[in-house]
């Protein structure tokens, strides 16, 4: 099993379309370098880690620039090979046009996950939401 952390905003959001992808094992919900984020682990072996960042990078507005909140964009890499993935398809992103405004996330190494208490985990799911509006 590997790791991979995403920030995308709303944290049950992002966790809500992480957990409903294949080759996910576990999600949590949590703080890292005072954003929330979303813990995904997932086996390496029924997806990759380029299927994560894809997911991560349609969950959101990749172009929102960080208002110094808890809820920004933001990919935390575990090792170097996530690290050259997102900032790949960041740059990626950046010189296909496809947006008007380059994109705002953030790309740093992942430092210690705190993790939200548990009635904040899969709190959607628990309480019958579809999104955190």
């Amino acid at each position: 099993m590997k790791t991979a952390t995403f920030a995308a905003g709303c944290f049950w959001e992002t966790e809500e379309a992480f957990r409903a992808h294949n080759g996910v094992a576990d999600t949590a919900v949590g703080y890292m370098d005072g954003a929330e984020v979303v813990q995904v682990i997932y086996d390496p072996a029924q997806t990759s880690y380029q299927k994560l960042l894809d997911v991560f990078w349609r969950s959101h507005d990749i172009t929102r620039a960080n208002s110094g909140g808890l809820e920004r964009s933001a990919v935390f890499f575990h090792d170097g090979e996530q690290e050259a993935a997102a900032k790949a398809n960041k740059e990626s992103f950046n010189a296909s046009g496809e947006f008007r405004k380059p994109v705002a996330t953030e790309i740093s190494t992942a430092s210690a996950f705190e993790r939200a208490p548990e009635d904040q985990q899969k709190y959607l799911s628990k309480q019958g939401l579809a999104s955190c509006e």
